[in-house]
C-alpha cells in the first residue's frame, strides 16, 4: 500500500459538516486492491491479537464487536486503516470516532478519512495504520514493541499539543458558548472572538491583564510592601542577595520558624517552610539562591495552618482551594517507597500540568523532607498516619487540591477583593495560610503569603475532593459579558462563476454602513480601502487573516472550492451562505469528477450557516435550489425569473427573496416589494445588458439586506459599484478604444461563457472573440467552449495558454475548433496559439462599433496590451 496524498482539515467540510478535525489519507491499495480482509490468510486473527480493543468499535452493525464482524466476513482494507487509525490514537488518549472509507475514480485508490484532535498525531496514526495493516498481511502479527512505540510517540504529540489545563477549562467555556478561538502563531496566544471583537488570553493572562499587575505580582517583596501599607496581614520578612546577612534576617524576622524562598521563583521550586536549625537554614538558602534569578532570597517568618488559594477574577471570588502537599497515608504493612508506587497508580496522575493530579516524584527534596520528619524511604507507617513529601502545597510537585469555595468566611471575601484591587490583577491567585479558612484571618493569625499572576485553574476546575468549578466561565463572563458579542458577522460566496465580483459587490455595499470591512478575492486580500496581500486568496488561510484582524467588523469571504477541499472552512458557522451555480468545471481533479459531487462540495457553504442566518440560493439553479433540503438557516432565494416556480412557492410561505421583474432589482418578503434599482442605473449589469450580473447583484443585494443593510444603502452601493480594472481585474473589463470596444474576461468554463454569451449577444455590431481554455478541463468541455464560441461571435481567434497543464501544443485549440464547426460549418475562425499574436489580430480584424472580447490566461498581461492599443489609438 503507498499514500499518495495526506490532507488536514479544520473547519466544516466536504465530508463532514459536524466534525471539523479530520485527516483525509489518499491511499493506493497496490496488490490488496478487491482483496477482502477474509481471503488474507490470518489477517482477522492477528489484527484482533494486536489490537483486541477493536472490539469496541461498532461500525456499521451498531452493535460491539461489529467492525471485527465485518473484519471477519470480509471488508475492504481502506476500512481496516480507517479503524486502525482512530484507536491507536484512542489508546494514545486521544477521544475520537468519526471517519469515512471511499473509493475514487481511480482504481484501487480511495480517501481514508478519519478524525483527529491534535493534527501530527492524525497524521501519524494514519501513517502508523498502514504500517500496521501491511506488516499483519505481510507476517500475520505486528511487533508488540512497535506498537508501544507508536502509541509513545502518539502519546508525546498529544503532550507537546496540549493547551494546558487552565486554558482548557476556558475554551471548553468558550465552545459550550460557541465562541469561536483560533491558536496564533507567537507566544502561545489564543485569540477568543473573530475581528473587532476578539479577545486574547495567554494561559490565565488575558488582554485585560496590566503589565504594571503583573510586574508587581512577580516581586513578592513588592507585593507585601503594598499590601502591609494597605493593613493587611502578610508575613513578616526580609530580602537578601548574600549569604552573609542570612543570620541577622533570622533575627529581624523573629527567629525560628522561618521559610526561606526565591524572590522571584514559581511553582514552589526554591522553598523551604518550617525551618527550626542554623544547619537547616544554610541548605535553604543555597537551594532557594539557585531557584532566584536575581539571587536575591525571601526570608518570612512561618506561620502554621493550611495553604490555601482564592481565585479572584473581575474582582469576584469566584473559587478557592485547601492544598495540602503530596503526601502519603500509612496502611501499617507498606514502606513510603510502597506507599508512593500505590499513590501514583492513581489513572488520574500522570507527568506534567495536563492531569488532574501529578505523579509524586523521588528526589534529593523529597528524601529531606522525610528526614526532617524523622522518616526515610524504607520506614513503614501506622495504619492511618500521613507523612509529606514536598513542603509546599503545589500540585505540579504531587499535591492535592481540596474545594472550600462554600466555606470561605465572607470577611475573609472582602479581604481578597481588597488585595485584588491593590495589586490591579483581572485575574489572580491569593495564597493565604491559615488554619481555618471558614474564620476571619485576623482571628487565625492567618496571612496573605503570595499574590499570582496568571494562577492556574485546574486545582479549582478538577479538584481532588470537593465540587468542581466553572473557573473558564468566569473569565469568559469578564471577557464577554451578557449581550456582548464574540463574533462579527461573516458572509460566505462561493458558486462556479461570478464569485469575485459578487464578493466585491456585497462588500462595497457593506461600505456603505461605515463599517470595516475585510474580503478576500481571487486577486487578494484587503481591509477597508487597502490590499493585505495580492494574488488568489479563496481558501481558509486568507479568511483566516480577516477573522484574526482586530479592526474588521464585517467578513465578506469568496470562498473557491480548493480551499474546502485541502482544508475546510476557516470558520464554524457563516452568517450568510450565498450560493451563485453549480457548474461543471474542474471536474476530475480532487476526486471530484461528477457535477453532483461538485454540487456537495458547494453546499459545504450553505450547510454551514447559522441556523439563525439566511442562506442565500439562485433558485433559476436546480442543483442549488436543491440544497435547501440539507442547509439548518433561513432560506434566501433569487431569480432572474419572478414566475420561477420555486420562488413563487417560497413567497407564498411569506418568505425572503430577490427577483429581476419589470426591468428593477426588488427584493421581496411576503406580500411586501421593495424596489432597490432599476438594472439600466447598475453599473455592473452594462445597462442592464449583461443578465448574469443582473443575477450576482440580486444575489448581493439579498445577502446585505438579510444581514440588516438598510434598503436605500444597498441602492446607494449598486449605483456606485463599478466594473473597473483596478476594483473587479478581469470581470467584465469594458475598454472604449474609439474606434471599437474591448471587453476583457477571465471566462474559462462553459458555464462563464455561456454567461458572458448573455451580454455578447445584446452588442450591437461586430463581434471578435479571442477565445480559449484551461489544458486541464475534460475534452467535452473544451468542445463546448468551441461550439458556445460560435453561437456568440462574428469571427473568432483561437489561442492557447503558455501553461498547457498536460497537453501538447496546438491539442486544446484543436478541441475548441472541432467545437466551433459542429456549431457551424460555416463559422469563420483563426488558429493563432501566441496568446499576444491572437490578441493583435483581433484588434487588426474587428470593425468600427465592434466588440473585441479577450479570455485571457493572464489578466495583468492582457490588460497591459489593452492599454497599450488605447494610447496608441489616441
Amino acid at each position: 500500500m503507498k499514500i499518495l496524498k495526506t490532507l488536514t482539515l479544520r473547519g466544516p467540510n466536504y465530508w463532514s459538516i459536524r466534525y471539523h478535525k479530520l485527516i483525509v489519507m489518499r491511499l493506493d491499495l497496490e496488490d490488496l486492491d478487491e482483496r477482502y480482509s477474509n481471503q488474507i490468510s490470518g489477517f482477522y486473527e492477528g489484527l484482533n491479537e494486536v489490537l483486541p480493543s477493536l472490539v469496541e468499535h461498532y461500525c456499521s452493525p451498531g452493535y460491539r464487536g461489529g467492525f471485527l464482524e465485518r473484519v471477519r466476513e470480509g471488508t475492504l482494507m481502506g476500512h481496516i486503516i480507517e479503524h486502525v487509525a482512530l484507536e491507536l490514537q484512542d489508546l494514545a488518549g486521544m477521544r475520537v470516532g468519526f471517519g469515512r472509507t471511499r473509493e475514487t475514480a481511480e482504481q484501487g485508490v480511495y480517501n481514508v478519512v478519519f478524525e483527529y484532535m491534535d493534527e501530527r498525531a492524525g497524521r501519524y496514526a494514519g501513517r502508523a495504520a498502514v504500517r500496521l495493516c501491511q506488516s499483519i498481511v505481510d507476517t500475520g502479527t505486528y511487533p508488540q514493541a512497535e506498537l508501544e512505540q507508536d502509541l509513545q510517540d502518539l502519546r508525546e504529540l498529544w503532550s507537546n499539543a496540549s493547551l494546558g489545563p487552565s486554558t482548557e477549562t476556558i475554551i471548553t467555556e468558550a465552545d459550550e458558548r460557541k465562541i469561536p478561538w483560533i491558536q496564533l502563531s507567537a507566544r502561545a496566544m489564543l485569540q477568543l472572538g473573530y475581528g473587532v471583537h476578539q479577545k486574547r488570553i495567554q494561559a490565565t493572562l488575558s488582554d485585560y491583564s496590566s503589565i504594571l499587575a503583573v510586574e508587581l505580582a512577580c516581586d513578592k517583596e513588592g507585593t507585601k510592601t503594598i499590601l502591609r501599607d494597605a493593613g493587611i496581614p502578610v508575613p513578616q520578612g526580609t530580602v537578601i542577595q548574600y549569604f552573609d546577612e542570612l543570620e541577622e534576617a533570622i533575627e529581624d524576622v523573629g527567629g525560628y520558624p522561618i521559610v526561606i524562598k526565591p524572590l522571584d521563583g514559581n511553582h514552589g521550586r526554591g522553598i523551604t517552610i518550617d525551618i527550626n536549625s542554623w544547619e537547616d537554614a544554610q541548605q535553604a538558602y543555597d537551594l532557594a539562591s539557585n531557584a532566584a534569578k536575581t539571587r536575591s532570597v525571601i526570608i518570612e517568618r512561618y506561620y502554621r495552618g493550611s495553604d490555601h488559594r482564592i481565585l479572584v477574577v473581575n474582582g469576584e471570588v469566584v473559587a478557592v482551594a485547601e492544598r495540602v502537599p503530596a503526601h502519603v497515608t500509612g496502611d501499617g504493612r507498606s514502606t513510603i517507597s510502597e506507599l508512593i508506587d500505590i499513590t501514583n497508580e492513581d489513572p488520574r496522575r500522570g507527568d506534567g500540568h495536563d492531569n488532574v493530579l501529578t505523579r509524586i516524584t523521588l528526589d534529593k527534596t523529597a528524601i529531606d523532607v522525610l528526614k526532617r520528619q524523622n522518616y526515610d524511604l524504607d520506614s513503614v507507617l501506622p495504619k492511618g498516619e500521613r507523612v509529606f513529601l514536598r513542603a509546599t502545597a503545589n500540585l505540579s510537585t504531587g499535591g492535592i487540591a481540596i474545594d472550600r469555595t462554600d466555606e470561605i468566611h465572607p470577611e475573609n471575601i472582602w479581604l481578597a477583593k481588597r488585595v485584588v484591587k491593590h495589586i490591579g490583577l483581572d485575574i489572580a491567585g491569593i495564597d493565604v495560610v491559615t488554619s481555618d479558612i471558614s474564620k476571619p484571618l485576623r482571628e487565625t493569625d492567618g496571612v496573605v503569603v503570595e499574590v499570582n499572576a496568571a494562577p492556574g485553574f485546574r486545582m479549582h476546575a478538577a479538584p481532588s475532593v470537593g465540587l468542581p468549578r466553572n473557573v473558564g466561565g468566569a473569565v469568559l463572563d469578564m471577557l464577554f459579558p451578557p449581550g456582548t458579542p464574540s463574533r462579527i458577522p461573516i458572509i460566505s460566496i462561493t458558486g462556479t462563476n461570478g464569485k469575485t465580483t459578487t464578493t466585491r459587490l456585497i462588500a462595497h455595499i457593506f461600505r456603505q454602513t461605515g463599517k470595516v470591512i475585510g474580503y478576500t478575492t481571487t486577486d487578494g486580500i484587503y481591509i477597508g480601502d487597502y490590499l493585505v496581500e495580492k494574488g488568489d486568496t479563496t481558501g481558509p488561510q486568507s479568511a483566516q487573516v480577516i477573522l484574526r484582524d482586530p479592526t474588521v467588523e464585517v467578513a465578506v469571504l469568496e470562498t473557491a472550492r480548493g480551499g474546502i477541499l485541502r482544508a475546510g472552512l476557516a470558520f464554524d458557522s457563516c452568517d450568510v451562505g450565498v450560493v451563485l451555480n453549480v457548474a461543471a468545471d474542474h471536474l476530475g481533479i480532487g476526486d471530484i469528477n461528477t457535477i453532483e459531487q461538485l454540487t456537495s462540495l458547494k453546499s459545504v457553504v450553505a450547510e454551514a450557516t447559522s441556523p439563525n442566518g439566511y442562506v442565500v440560493l439562485n433558485a433559476d439553479d436546480e442543483r442549488v435550489a436543491g440544497m435547501a433540503e440539507r442547509v439548518k438557516g433561513k432560506i434566501a432565494y433569487f431569480s432572474m425569473n419572478s414566475e420561477n416556480p420555486v420562488l413563487q412557492d417560497h413567497l407564498r410561505r411569506g418568505k425572503l427573496a430577490a427577483v429581476y421583474e419589470n426591468g428593477y432589482l426588488s427584493i421581496l418578503e411576503g406580500s411586501l416589494t421593495f424596489r432597490i434599482e432599476e438594472a439600466k442605473n447598475v453599473p455592473i449589469t452594462m445597462g442592464g445588458m449583461a443578465p448574469f450580473m443582473i443575477a450576482n447583484a440580486l444575489a448581493a443585494c439579498l445577502a446585505a439586506f438579510a444581514q440588516g443593510v438598510d434598503v436605500e444603502l444597498i441602492r446607494q452601493g449598486l449605483r456606485t459599484f463599478n466594473l473597473s480594472a483596478e476594483k473587479t481585474p478581469g470581470r467584465m473589463n469594458l475598454f472604449d478604444l474609439g474606434q471599437y470596444h474591448v471587453l476583457l474576461d477571465y471566462a474559462h468554463n462553459p458555464a462563464s461563457y455561456e454567461a458572458l454569451g448573455g451580454f455578447v449577444k445584446n452588442w450591437q455590431g461586430d463581434r471578435v472573440g479571442v477565445i480559449g481554455g484551461p489544458g486541464d478541463r475534460r475534452d467535452e468541455d473544451l468542445i463546448q467552449l468551441g461550439r458556445l464560441s460560435a453561437q456568440m461571435f462574428d469571427y473568432m481567434i483561437v489561442k492557447e495558454d503558455y501553461d498547457r497543464r498536460g497537453r501538447n501544443s496546438g491539442e486544446v485549440a484543436d478541441l475548441i475548433i472541432k467545437g466551433i464547426l459542429q456549431e457551424n460549418p460555416e463559422a469563420q475562425y483563426d488558429r493563432i496559439l501566441d496568446e499576444q499574436e491572437a490578441i493583435n489580430t483581433g484588434f487588426e480584424k474587428v470593425k468600427d462599433d465592434g466588440l473585441v472580447v479577450i479570455l485571457p490566461e493572464s489578466v495583468t498581461t492582457a490588460m497591459k496590451r489593452i492599454e497599450a492599443e488605447q494610447a496608441k489609438q489616441g
